[in-house]
């Protein structure tokens, strides 16, 4: 099987469509509504509630929602790598490794803002790949830091990516200040224009549920949890590790390209614990990152027979933890 996902075939999509139902179809029979914990967004609180007016609560179109956006995310990030070459042929591996991993835990599957966060930190990781390649980036870090805040809107701990585009600025450009302060205004823009309408449309108090963050420590008693997050680490150093040879081959861009992929991880790692109430559903959002190293890892094995292996013991504690837990 790894052998099909490792080509970059176009019909290979046809595939990932059924793998995806697959490993996807226990959280399609028993179906979860959207996650509502108290530390969504205004904008994801509004969102919702437009949606309920339409489609009322059924757990089933909200799971095959967050389904569709998890197979779309895997689609366009796929497609993100392949333009950058990142490996040294198109290959499908991530987008695999990001549907199966996200099917560890079903708070994964659950309609929530980190899918939508995911969703625009796509074309956040996008922008950031290209920034090495301009002479003058001031509309692109605007941009990110105006999508960053759009982010924010959905999920206000989110905002903590302006560490990842900061970064990433020092990694792939030139320390410019004009830059750094541009994207800061990036950032707070979108949240000053929703304050403005609100305050402008006698709302004034929906202007306590913008900055909804808080600090939580919590103590994780959850097996599966556990259990998804060392699956998650383990892969993740391993890809890491497994890609020193290759990057001294590949062009400085792509050097810099993967060393931001590293910061992303480690940013959205932290991001969960800024909750106003802890969950294990917002680490989705490092996932996303990761499936790229765990690509990595099943790239890097010469023998498939090896290789499938692993990714069958992999499918089989997905399995396991689903049916069988």
């Amino acid at each position: 099987m790894i052998r099909f996902f490792r080509s970059g075939n176009p019909l290979t999509v046809l595939l990932l469509l059924i793998y995806t139902i697959a490993v996807k179809f226990y959280y399609l029979i028993h179906p979860s509504t959207f996650m509502a914990d108290g530390s969504e967004g205004l904008l994801y609180h509004l969102l919702v509630k437009w949606m309920f007016t339409f489609t009322g609560d059924s757990p089933l179109l909200y799971t095959v929602l967050a389904v569709f956006l998890l197979f779309l995310q895997s689609l366009l990030f796929t497609r993100i790598i392949n333009h950058h070459r990142l490996f040294s042929r198109p290959t499908y591996l991530p987008a695999m490794c990001y549907l199966l991993f996200t099917s560890m835990l079903q708070s994964w599957n659950v309609f929530s803002p980190a899918l939508i966060v995911n969703l625009i930190m796509l074309w956040v990781f996008s922008s950031i790949t290209e920034l090495y390649t301009r002479t003058s980036a001031r509309d692109v870090v605007f941009n990110i830091g105006f999508a960053l805040g759009i982010c924010g809107l959905f999920y206000f701990p989110s905002v903590i990516f302006c560490l990842l585009l900061l970064i990433s600025m020092l990694i792939m450009r030139a320390f410019r200040l004009a830059e750094w302060i541009i994207s800061v205004l990036g950032i707070i823009c979108p949240i000053y224009l929703m304050g403005t309408y609100l305050f402008l449309t006698n709302q004034v108090t929906s202007l306590w549920k913008i900055p909804n963050i808080g600090l939580s420590l919590p103590l994780i008693t959850d097996y599966k949890v556990w259990g998804a997050m060392i699956a998650c680490l383990l892969f993740f150093v391993l890809g890491w590790l497994l890609l020193q040879r290759p990057l001294k081959k590949m062009l400085i861009q792509g050097r810099k390209i993967w060393a931001a992929l590293i910061i992303y991880v480690l940013v959205a790692m932290l991001i969960p614990f800024f909750n106003v109430h802890f969950s294990a559903a917002y680490w989705v959002l490092a996932v996303l990152p990761v499936s790229m190293f765990a690509g990595n890892v099943f790239w890097c094995i010469p023998n498939d027979t090896f290789a499938n292996v692993i990714h069958f013991i992999t499918l089989g504690y997905v399995i396991v933890m689903q049916y069988f837990s």
